[in-house]
């Protein structure tokens, strides 16, 4: 793996809650990327299968502007047929 798709991968996952061990073992996958300029194999399986888990889920949002949101259709009156007026 390498660094632009390690700082890629750790960006979505910043987008979502982490549990505290998955926080932990990002901040040593990042240490051991750091010193050693690679992931094991079994890291680098693990960082993936977990961006993959939470790329599934919503992103914690401030705000949800920008979601559909449902709604009930509106009731519309009927108009009144107008005559001619001359």
């Amino acid at each position: 793996m390498n660094k632009d798709r390690l700082e890629w991968v750790m960006s979505g996952l910043n987008q979502h809650k982490l549990t505290r061990a998955e926080d932990q073992f990002l901040k040593t996958a990042l240490e051991d990327f750091d010193k050693n300029h690679a992931l094991t194999e079994y890291r680098e399986e693990r960082l993936e299968r977990l961006y993959k888990e939470k790329s599934k889920l919503t992103p914690n949002k401030k705000s949800d502007r920008f979601s559909v949101k449902q709604s009930e259709p509106r009731k519309v009156k009927p108009q009144r047929p107008r005559g001619r007026v001359f």
